[in-house]
């Protein structure tokens, strides 16, 4: 074997490396961007309502795509116009709340990807309802949860295109008022249809 073939060869080795390298890079570099985009999005469900905040547009669009579909035991929505006044809706029902998301699985699709993750949600029923109730200050609907989707990379980074909640246990009363999905949500959970 001659020098020249011997660099050639060593060049296309190490040019084969580099470009398997970038690859991984690039794969931990998405999965890490998603992780992040699913995280925030738990975080911001416990922080933007009770911080005196609201739900807006700005923060539809930080977590979502135009065309997003999302599917709860709540309700579901399409397309981001309105997505904000829902969600505070929906938390506006509570003291407050606390999402922990984990076990995120994340397949990767070039600029898209399949993600899922489970969730342990606390709802922290208000005053009001409490009262109404003849219950204590503190009590709590908790939910455990699977949350399925499809994410998209977007000029502006990874959103979420659908989204898909799905229940697999409660524990406690809901809040006073139920949409007509939440009631047949809960009832299908406690085993009745």
């Amino acid at each position: 074997m001659t020098t020249t073939s011997t660099s050639t060869s060593t060049s296309t080795t190490a040019t084969a490396n580099l470009a398997a390298l970038e690859q991984q890079v690039r794969v931990l570099t998405d999965r890490a961007d998603i992780t992040g985009l699913i995280d925030g999005y738990l975080l911001s469900l416990d922080t933007l309502p009770h911080g005196s905040g609201r739900f807006d547009e700005a923060w539809a669009r930080r977590y979502f795509t135009p065309d997003v579909r999302i599917t709860t035991p709540v309700g579901d929505h399409e397309g981001i116009d309105g997505l904000a006044e829902s969600e505070q809706a929906t938390l506006g029902k509570f003291e407050r709340t606390q999402h922990v998301g984990a076990n995120h699985m994340i397949d990767l699709d070039g600029d898209r990807a399949e993600v899922r993750w489970n969730a342990v949600m606390t709802h922290v029923h208000l005053a009001s309802t409490q009262q109404a109730r003849g219950g204590e200050p503190g009590g709590h609907f908790d939910v455990g949860a699977t949350f399925t989707g499809e994410a998209v990379r977007t000029p502006d980074g990874w959103r979420l295109r659908s989204l898909d909640v799905r229940a697999v246990w409660t524990n406690g009363q809901g809040p006073l008022v139920l949409t007509p999905k939440a009631g047949a949500t809960l009832r299908a959970l406690a085993g009745g249809a």
